[in-house]
């Protein structure tokens, strides 16, 4: 038998800012949004070490670690690795590499050794013949003789080769790689049903750019290890921004809470919404996530987020946030200019 207690909430500060609700076009947007108030509350004398990012699931944070990266704002993560960490997503960069410099040993030996039967001799000699066999000229880089080698090595190379040219944007290339990679990746990780949502944040932030160039080069970006540049710290030498988990942030407070992804079928997540005791659950995390703050409250969704396990576009608030008095919150909209 489920039992409920009441609980009385009440507050002694008289005064302070109401909680705001942020509607992002986007979930670039959502980080940039993020990225910009924290610079703006550092100004303001706001150490890192008091502020807090905090979502439902690890993976929510990936596209705001590239934007914080960007922006020289050092970070610590609890409750999951940081996006560029992770083995799946090293190993999606690593044919990435390879298309943008053919020559790039380490990711040829990576990609290679994914392939069963290919150990590190085999990897060693096709890596020499790849190197041994490029001429200047793009079209000529995988050669037509595959006698020698293993059927999945063949496919590898016409894959490569396929996606090469410069008319396919990072998206497209992306996609086609996924593909190639999915049943290595069912092999090589236990978990990769977990993993797999990892993999489809990449083809989503791939969708932002241009150029493997350009992706791969803020891909690459290390987050720095001291405070931010030209902000003078107040306190310590070196600060760090707290990204977390709700389920890592239970009994922390922080002067101000960034609260992303409060979107419907990301928090609560879908498969919650079926089942009343793990929605009950995700209540909890929401109240656990809104009461870490002791001074600012930013709650964040992006809209026309598309959702591959359900096959649809997330674009409402989480039904948590349903019926609150507008006189509680303040509700701003930002997009592209």
């Amino acid at each position: 038998m489920r039992r409920k207690y009441t609980k009385v909430l009440y507050t002694h500060k008289s005064e302070g800012s109401l909680p705001q609700l942020i509607v992002a076009e986007d979930e670039n947007m959502q980080s940039k949004f993020v990225v910009q108030k924290i610079l703006e509350l550092r100004e303001e004398g706001v150490p890192l070490e008091d502020i807090a990012v905090l979502f439902r699931s690890s993976f929510h944070s990936f596209d705001l670690e590239i934007e914080l990266t960007k922006a020289n704002i050092p970070f610590i993560k609890f409750g999951g690795f940081k996006f560029i960490e992770t083995a799946h997503v090293k190993d999606m960069i690593a044919y990435l590499r390879v298309l943008e410099n053919p020559r790039d040993v380490v990711a040829w030996n990576r990609i290679l050794l994914l392939i069963d039967g290919i150990g590190p001799r085999s990897a060693e000699k096709i890596i020499d013949d790849i190197l041994s066999h490029r001429t200047n000229s793009p079209a000529s880089l995988f050669w037509e003789k595959y006698n020698t080698y293993p059927e999945q090595v063949k496919e590898l190379f016409e894959l490569l080769k396929s996606i090469m040219p410069d008319r396919y944007p990072p998206a497209d290339k992306v996609s086609r790689i996924y593909t190639h990679y999915h049943p290595l990746f069912k092999k090589k990780y236990d978990d990769y049903n977990k993993r797999k949502k990892d993999l489809e944040i990449f083809e989503q932030i791939a969708g932002r750019y241009d150029t493997i160039e350009s992706l791969l080069a803020d891909l690459a970006l290390e987050p720095p290890n001291e405070s931010i540049v030209d902000v003078e710290s107040p306190g310590k030498e070196e600060e760090y921004l707290t990204l977390s988990t709700i389920h890592s942030a239970k009994g922390l407070e922080w002067h101000s809470v960034f609260l992303i992804f409060a979107l419907d079928g990301r928090f609560p997540t879908s498969r919650a919404v079926n089942d009343s005791d793990e929605l009950e659950e995700e209540r909890r995390l929401m109240y656990v996530a809104c009461t870490r703050a002791k001074e600012n409250l930013f709650i964040t969704y992006p809209i026309n987020v598309y959702d591959r396990e359900t096959g649809t576009i997330l674009t409402k608030p989480s039904r948590f946030l349903e019926g609150l008095d507008e006189k509680l919150i303040d509700l701003w909209v930002i997009g592209e200019e």
